[in-house]
């Protein structure tokens, strides 16, 4: 699928937002670009403004690197870019052209201390009833793959917009104030199994260790997340319906209108 059109990357409703890129890759309208090369070096330290910059920078093809593609479509270069973080569909390319989205870089990066998982809303544009966005809450000891998106002020906007759907404040564009984010470079990481989330009746944490890092943290100040205010996520007897545990289908059919919400300011700390 990368390295070809984004309208021949795989997309159904019943399946969103899976699957999403496996590597990073540079996302244009006419096609998917493979950035199968970083000339960058490791680093345990945060990484924030110039840094930030230089690290992303770093990303590329076997020809060129990231800003010389971003050059070569026209496009806003790094530094004119702000990271947001993109945790369901708009990470995946066939909804990027959809929206006419433009060149933009999709990194993986990984969570910790928090989690995917969904809305407790509807979207009906695509289908009947409609297709569950996703959103974060809290996971004390949690970890899964995530995307970043190195998004221009134009692109955050469009980003905005078209998950309101014309309904303002539906979501909330926010700085996290807890759990971690910080690039992955091991395409094979998986996530805890639904067995190793433990629950005391309160709370769900998850006590396996976590892997060793592959990448930096983002320091939290330079990330911009968009979470659901309307309703928050969708709460399961007191605990969260993961995405990496129940999929867009089993959790529509199986668990949803069958429960309540979480608030969204319940279950995750902002700054």
């Amino acid at each position: 699928m990368e390295g070809s059109s984004p309208r021949q990357w795989p997309y159904a409703s019943s399946n969103s937002p899976l699957p999403l890129p496996e590597h990073p890759v540079l996302f244009t309208n006419q096609r998917v670009i493979p950035l199968d090369r970083f000339a960058g070096e490791m680093t345990d330290e945060s990484v924030e403004g110039d840094a930030l910059h230089a690290y992303v920078r770093s990303y590329g093809t076997q020809e060129a690197l990231l800003d010389e593609l971003l050059k070569q479509e026209g496009a806003p270069l790094v530094d004119e870019r702000r990271p947001i973080l993109l945790q369901g569909e708009l990470a995946n390319p066939y909804r990027l052209q959809e929206m006419n989205m433009g060149p933009l870089p999709l990194l993986p990066v990984r969570l910790e201390g928090i989690c995917r998982t969904w809305a407790d809303g509807l979207d009906p544009r695509d289908a009947y009833p409609g297709v569950h966005h996703v959103t974060l809450a809290r996971t004390p000891g949690w970890w899964e793959v995530s995307h970043l998106g190195l998004a221009s002020r134009e692109q955050l906007k469009i980003v905005r917009d078209w998950l309101d759907n014309g309904v303002r404040s539906t979501w909330r564009p926010v700085k996290l104030g807890e759990g971690a984010v910080r690039f992955e470079h091991d395409a094979t990481l998986q996530p805890p199994s639904s067995s190793d989330v433990e629950w005391d009746g309160t709370t769900e944490r998850v006590s396996v260790p976590t892997p060793p890092p592959t990448g930096p943290l983002i320091s939290l100040d330079a990330l911009l997340a968009v979470v659901h205010t309307r309703q928050g996520c969708y709460n399961h007897r007191g605990r969260l319906a993961r995405c990496v545990h129940v999929h867009q289908r089993a959790f529509h059919d199986g668990l949803f209108r069958k429960g309540s919400s979480h608030r969204w300011d319940d279950i995750l700390t902002l700054r």
